[in-house]
């Protein structure tokens, strides 16, 4: 039994030594961090885009909220100059009209055979913004018909706070997001402030000239202002979409300048913001491409696996250290010898060595228990022999 006992043990303890071998030489390998390595196809999916870092004018801004109106000098009524009747309506709500354009006709009330009828043409250029008649229903003079309205400019009413007037003056420019044209941003210049303040809301409404040749703008379009207060010139700064992490964390992924389709996350210190770009004051330099879209998508992004190590060396085709750097002459060699069973003078760790000794010892006590095995085995057989 003891044979048996011993020859079990001295393989178990065998096993576990040989499976404790490759884990040992894993913990050697210590992957770089911050690198991401991504397949065409995953680019491609998270829309990714860059911006170039450089230094640019930095705007200190004012946030403020309000909503588009017309020119109230843009602002044409269509009326009619005799009592009469609607027979002949040409344009509805939200056409385009031109200046002498026949728009509506009136038959008049007056004697004749038959009736006088009357042609209604527009005052100007300009949207069908609102129509008041129908076909065939009594018109009057007093009577307002339609609104036509020239909207190539408009005016966009910031509700500024009081205490904040002071630092804006007619001229002043503000960036204008319009949510309901997808975030579209325009820009508008300062005319003037409303004639009274808000005092409920300690608020009065800032009036900006707004061009509009689209005529995508319309009246009654909530907007929000970046009120231009103040700039600084050549800062270092990114658009806000690059910058991820928390406050305290602050990271942004730059465009490697070797591999392709490569990405490497570095910490950067944040200083001052607007609502479009972030001061970076440590961290970049100038030319680096960051990532404005798609960077959030790369933050949760695991990538292709691919390690910094074996990208360079497919990149460059010779062999780099784990953290990119170039490997030297005096580390090839020692790579080389390691990887050498036959060279004696390769150096192995304690843990590899330790882990050789006890495997060759196990080795033999394993052969000798084996023997000793046998030879009770033979014993026993010529006992029995012996004994019939």
């Amino acid at each position: 039994m003891f044979p048996n006992t011993l020859t079990t043990i001295a393989r178990s303890l065998l096993a576990s030594s040989l499976l404790s071998l490759p884990l040992a030489a894993a913990t050697e390998t210590d992957p770089s961090d911050g690198f991401l390595a991504l397949q065409p196809e995953g680019i491609k999916n998270l829309g990714i885009q860059y911006e170039l870092v450089e230094a640019k004018d930095f705007e200190r801004t004012i946030f403020a909220v309000g909503h588009i109106r017309e020119v109230p000098q843009n602002h044409s009524v269509l009326s009619s100059r005799i009592a009469g009747r609607i027979i002949e309506v040409r344009v509805f709500e939200g056409d385009r009209v031109k200046k002498g354009d026949v728009l509506v006709k009136v038959e008049s009330r007056q004697p004749g055979s038959p009736p006088p009828v009357i042609e209604l043409k527009a005052p100007r250029d300009g949207l069908v913004l609102a129509s008041h008649i129908r076909l065939g229903e009594p018109v009057e003079p007093e009577k307002e018909l339609l609104d036509i309205v020239d909207l190539t400019e408009v005016w966009a009413t910031a509700q500024v706070p009081e205490d904040a007037v002071s630092q804006i003056k007619p001229g002043t420019k503000a960036h204008i997001r319009i949510p309901a044209l997808g975030g579209e941003m325009i820009d508008g210049e300062l005319l003037r402030f409303d004639t009274k303040a808000d005092r409920a809301g300690g608020t009065i409404g800032a009036i900006f000239r707004v061009p509009n040749q689209t005529l995508r703008v319309r009246p009654g379009m909530r907007t929000e202002f970046s009120i231009v207060t103040s700039t600084r010139k050549n800062v270092m700064a990114v658009p806000r979409e690059a910058l991820q992490g928390d406050e305290a964390n602050r990271v942004v992924y730059v465009k490697h300048l070797d591999i392709k389709n490569a990405f490497t996350r570095l910490p950067v210190e944040t200083g001052e913001s607007n609502d479009r770009y972030v001061e970076i004051v440590k961290g970049l330099f100038p030319g680096d491409e960051v990532v404005t879209k798609g960077s959030y998508a790369l933050s949760f992004s695991s990538g292709s696996g691919i390690s910094l190590k074996e990208a360079l060396d497919a990149a460059h085709g010779h062999e780099h250290n784990a953290d990119g750097s170039e490997m030297t002459a005096e580390q090839r060699t020692a790579k080389e010898k390691q990887s050498n069973p036959n060279d004696g003078s390769a150096s192995l760790s304690p843990t590899v060595i330790l882990l050789a000794c006890s495997t060759g010892l196990l080795l033999v006590l394993l052969v000798v228990t084996s023997v000793r095995h046998s030879i009770a085995m033979k014993q026993v057989l010529s006992e029995r022999e012996s004994a019939e």
